[in-house]
């Protein structure tokens, strides 16, 4: 038998990483609740993280513990009518959280394929019910009114599919080398390297924010040809965000990517995935997108389609994007040059878009705008947000401004602009407490 997880990596790394989670992840403030959400797998790792978070002053951590396998019975036995019946309970308990000023810390640990003998109509189902019912709560997550923050454990399923010429254990410990570097944790002080590394995204989201393109370009030999219409005063964020009370956190652990919203209705091309994305625990590979007018007008997956269309079939915003991000393939995981089977990591190696809903922060004063404002000024709203990832080494991005003038932003897939030595000498928000 092999030796578990949470045995082929040191307790010293694992405080690391917990600690991260807590104070640069969702920064907990003195007398704030504390929601994690995990599989019962998890559990070594959970209570690393409750002692960390205490230890930072929180006043409850709250485990909302979850169980793939009991998930999977669900899906296969259920009777049909609960498939859709989200109880009110559910959307009251985020409410009283969310009201309480909760910060949130989810653990993914999907294992692929899990739910693969599954209905993927009742699973997409049961997903838009439960996006429906706590539509209230993913409002908050995405326009940054909580701090929220995902992070990454390796299982064996995943470490074999990514590693498959290694033993199960060799496997094991090299995904988890490569999760704690792609986290910074590996280094004497993570906390420190994160204020470093949020720096530097500094200068670039300046140079982009001054710009304001009207379009973005973005072509590389494997067919992808896109063109991103960009709506006016839009806002790049990426690095760490800062809630509504002023508290910088940082949403993803890892996180390479500088970001904003497209115009809903000016993406027009085709764009061809380049790693596999991973949705409701199907892999959908060997895929490409094409859109008109904004709209994806066309699709095809060679594996994984009907999940595809599924996802973009969940509602009319699903047929358009969100997002769009930067992120340099020179990263920490954009040089491992591997690929992980696992939409947050693989989004941070190479350049991605979004389907589906966009982020106010993504406007300048986005989060003091109507709804009715936000979608005049081009932003899409939908149940979901689910990233592509289309970037390649010989992705090329070009911005187009409104007078036509063009600037190269990235080549072989690494940024041409402002360096991050420049950041730090303008200085950046960093992860200053705000205790």
């Amino acid at each position: 038998m092999i030796k578990g997880i949470y045995e082929l990596v040191s307790e010293e790394q694992l405080k690391k990483y917990a600690e991260l989670a807590v104070h640069a992840g969702v920064n907990v403030q003195k007398n704030q609740l504390v929601i994690i959400h995990s599989d019962i797998k998890n559990a070594p790792f959970v209570h690393l993280i409750q002692k960390a978070a205490y230890k930072a002053g929180a006043s409850n951590v709250v485990v909302d513990w979850s169980d793939e396998q009991s998930a999977k019975e669900f899906y296969l036995h259920a009777a049909d009518d609960a498939i859709d019946h989200i109880p009110e309970w559910q959307a009251a308990r985020y409410k009283e959280w969310d009201d309480a000023g909760a910060a949130y810390i989810h653990i993914i640990s999907e294992s692929l394929d899990v739910f693969k003998d599954a209905s993927t109509e009742r699973i997409s189902r049961f997903q838009k019910s439960s996006r429906s019912k706590l539509k209230d709560h993913h409002a908050k997550i995405r326009s940054h009114k909580v701090r929220w923050c995902l992070l990454t454990v390796p299982y064996l399923q995943w470490a074999t599919k990514v590693f498959p010429d290694l033993r199960k254990e060799e496997a094991l410990q090299s995904l988890w080398q490569v999760i704690l570097q792609g986290a910074r944790t590996d280094g004497e002080n993570p906390i420190k390297d994160w204020t470093n590394h949020d720096e530097a995204f500094e200068s670039r989201k300046k140079f982009l924010n001054d710009k304001q393109f009207e379009a973005l370009h973005f072509k590389n030999s494997l067919g992808t040809d896109l063109l991103i219409g960009m709506p006016k005063n839009h806002c790049f964020i990426g690095g760490a965000v800062i809630d509504e009370k002023g508290t910088p956190f940082f949403p993803n652990i890892p996180t390479e990517e500088i970001f904003s919203a497209p115009h809903k209705n000016k993406v027009n091309g085709k764009l061809v995935g380049t790693k596999p994305l991973i949705y409701e625990g199907t892999v959908i590979d060997d895929f490409y997108l094409i859109f008109k007018d904004g709209r994806i007008t066309d699709y095809n997956a060679t594996k994984g389609q009907e999940v595809l269309q599924n996802l973009i079939e969940t509602d009319e915003g699903s047929h358009y994007l969100g997002e769009i991000a930067l992120v340099s393939n020179k990263s920490p995981l954009g040089k491992a040059d591997t690929l992980f089977y696992n939409t947050l990591f693989d989004e941070n190696t190479a350049c991605h878009i979004g389907i589906g809903n966009a982020s106010p922060s993504n406007l300048q004063n986005g989060n003091n705008l109507s709804v009715k404002e936000l979608k005049e000024a081009g932003l899409n709203t939908s149940l979901l947000l689910v990233n592509v990832t289309f970037g390649s080494e010989d992705m090329i991005v070009t911005g187009i401004q409104e007078d036509g003038t063009e600037i190269l932003l990235m080549q072989d897939g690494d940024f041409q602009i402002a360096s991050s030595k420049r950041a730090a000498d303008e200085g950046g928000n960093g992860m200053k407490n705000q205790k």
